[in-house]
């Protein structure tokens, strides 16, 4: 059982009350964290990871001495490669145990800064560019996948890399599959001067005790990218000391050794790395990772309950996304070792919750993090009211508060009970006035001398309960994936018909937000919304960023400096997306108008036009995570 009750905020405030955050007895590097679970539990699985989703497909599972000897196998093969602990491992990987290694050795030997697979080669570049990364571990080529070509086209505009380590997923194939894959393998150009090694081949020829000293000091140990990563991306520090405090909330709030995790979330972002790995870490619980692509790869939805059977699994790690897909799908098999299911990255539509609960009998927590914090910081309790909508309690040691700030971060006003405002954060896992590694992003991010800003609105209710209202900032947020408006409205504004361009998030019952853009032209031009996508397609090189819809308007809102008016471009997107799910599904209801109300954020007014099911329409925008009301 977890140490201690996380039920209300009176026991999250006498969790503090013990004695504060410096007087606990915790790991003051990664590497005393890792030796300190070992040492308790050598002999029980840390680790497992299977390439293909079956329930009977091949694993291999390491325990927490296995993971400790490679772990250190591969800090000390990077720190041969020069790495000192101010320099910097970057990985660009799917999932796999060699990620988790490259994670642990990285961080142990300097500073790890895990990328996106997913991203373009420039972007890719950017991020190298911009971290300063001298080694960098990726895929081997491989069937089915373009991360080998993409980085190697990358590195020749990263010429800081000195050195590339290649992981073979062919390892976890069994005949004929592993047979085939030499035989078809793609083959990569290199066309820079990095030196090419074998990940796996490298580190079996190092010592599996620490070469160097592990210095006992804080530091900056890891680089998470953020946000839309065109030219100069964003880049937040992650000290040792905020990356144990996530591990220490898990350990003691949540999980314990008894306990297995299934976890097809990406190790490049911190919910995985940081809320989960480093939870598991920090209380030697087993954690699963199904498949390089986790809940994209081949199969996972339609085995993830025989999966669950399989490992005995207690906790689930998810998105909305996911919990979406799974429900379209029958629960097939024992899940009855199943305690909670975790949600993150993105709001939970009330319909997904009620959902999931009644298909699984487990009760879906909710919480909320944010990179530039190193993640946590709060949820709803695991065993106290989870109140739907809302994001929870902030966890012991997290300081939220609700501000109305200037640009300058300079607290105007602090907002009472239910007043709306911007949430700023203080913990262990805020850097302040270093969150990001270029100084001139950290401007304006702090407010009071103290707390992150963190660009979202929210309110606090009487019973300390934290809500999501809106963003200050206009990030789209699909699926859990960050997308600046401004490389959508940058691309489109270079056609030559466009004047004007606004592109927000309109809901969407899977995805949360997609991209959607509204477009004023030039007086006297012509040109069509297929025109103008066909065109977003070829100048967007984030696909996730393409736009789902564009509309041209004869003109946008603007405000009296001439700058676009973004709130009633959502309430737009917001009354057309409702209308036509409502439609689509035969209720026979209008969006009347949309309103910003100072505690709930847009609300969408309903009417019915002709004779309606009320809970049935209620239950189709259950799907979406804005509020509404009837009107007669």
């Amino acid at each position: 059982m977890a140490r201690y009750s996380f039920s209300s905020l009176e026991a999250r405030n006498a969790i503090e009350a013990e004695k504060p955050w410096e007087a606990r007895d915790v790991p003051v590097t990664l590497y005393d964290l890792l030796a300190s679970t070992t040492s308790k539990f050598g002999t029980r699985k840390a680790l497992s990871f299977q390439i293909e989703s079956g329930p009977k497909d091949k694993v291999e599972t390491l325990s927490w001495q296995e993971l400790h000897d490679k772990s250190v196998q591969t800090a000390n093969l990077f720190r041969s490669l020069g790495i000192g602990k101010g320099d910097v491992v970057a990985y660009v990987l799917p999932n796999s145990n060699e990620t988790v290694l490259t994670l642990l050795g990285g961080a142990i030997a300097g500073i790890v800064a895990p990328i996106n697979p997913l991203l373009e080669p420039s972007q890719i570049a950017s991020i190298l560019r911009e971290t300063g990364a001298k080694v960098v571990v990726t895929l081997r080529g491989f069937p089915k996948t373009d991360v080998a070509q993409k980085v190697h086209e990358a590195l020749k505009d990263a010429p800081g890399v000195k050195h590339v380590l290649e992981i073979d997923l062919n390892r976890y194939l069994t005949p004929p599959k592993s047979w085939i894959v030499p035989m078809i393998r793609p083959k990569v150009a290199v066309e820079h001067s990095a030196k090419v090694q074998n990940f796996n081949k490298a580190i079996a020829g190092q010592p599996k005790t620490l070469s160097f000293e592990d210095v006992k000091e804080d530091r900056v140990a890891a680089y998470f990218h953020t946000g839309g990563t065109t030219g100069m991306p964003k880049v937040a520090q992650h000290k040792y000391s905020g990356i144990i405090y996530n591990g220490w909330l898990g350990a003691n709030l949540l999980f314990d050794e008894n306990d297995v995790l299934i976890c097809p979330l990406p190790l490049f972002h911190v919910f995985a790395v940081h809320v989960v790995f480093m939870a598991v870490m920090t209380s030697g619980a087993h954690v699963v990772f199904p498949t390089p692509a986790g809940y994209r790869g081949d199969g996972v939805f339609d085995n993830f309950w025989k999966l669950i059977e399989r490992y005995g699994v207690t906790f689930v790690i998810t998105v909305p996304t996911a919990i979406s897909a799974l429900m379209q799908r029958k629960v097939d098999a024992d899940v009855s070792t199943l305690k909670v299911a975790f949600s993150g990255s993105s709001p939970l539509p009330i319909e997904l919750f009620n959902r999931f609960e009644k298909a699984t009998d487990v009760k879906i927590v909710e919480g909320y993090g944010l990179t530039e914090a190193t993640c946590l910081v709060s949820c709803n309790p695991t065993d106290g009211v989870k109140k739907i909508g809302s994001v929870g309690i902030p966890f012991p040691y997290t300081e939220v508060k609700i501000f109305d700030c200037d640009a300058d971060g300079t607290v105007l006003k602090e907002m009472g009970v239910d007043e709306v405002g911007e949430i700023c954060v203080s913990n262990p896992g805020v850097v302040v006035g270093r969150t990001y590694t270029e100084e001139a992003k950290n401007k304006g991010l702090v407010a009071a001398n103290k707390y992150l800003r963190t660009g979202d609105l929210g309110r606090i209710d009487a019973d300390g309960y934290l809500y999501i209202t809106g963003r200050a900032k206009d990030i789209i947020i699909r699926g859990g994936h960050n997308i600046d408006p401004a490389e959508i409205e940058e691309a489109l504004a270079g056609h030559d018909a466009v004047a004007f361009v606004g592109a927000i998030g309109q809901p969407d019952a899977v995805a949360g937000e997609l991209p959607a853009a509204f477009v004023e032209l030039v007086e006297g031009a012509t040109v069509t919304e297929d025109e103008l996508l066909e065109y977003a397609k070829a100048h967007i090189s984030e696909r996730a960023a393409i736009p789902k819809h564009i509309e041209i308007l004869k003109e946008l809102p603007k405000t009296a400096v001439g700058k676009v008016f973004k709130p009633d471009l959502r309430k737009s997107a917001i009354k057309r997306i409702y209308e036509e799910a409502l439609q689509e599904a035969g209720h026979p209801v209008e969006v009347v108008e949309v309103y910003e109300d100072k505690k709930l954020g847009l609300v969408a007014r309903l009417r019915a036009t002709g004779s309606v099911d009320k809970e049935a329409a209620e239950h189709k925008l259950g799907e979406f995570t804005r509020p509404y009301e009837w009107v007669e």
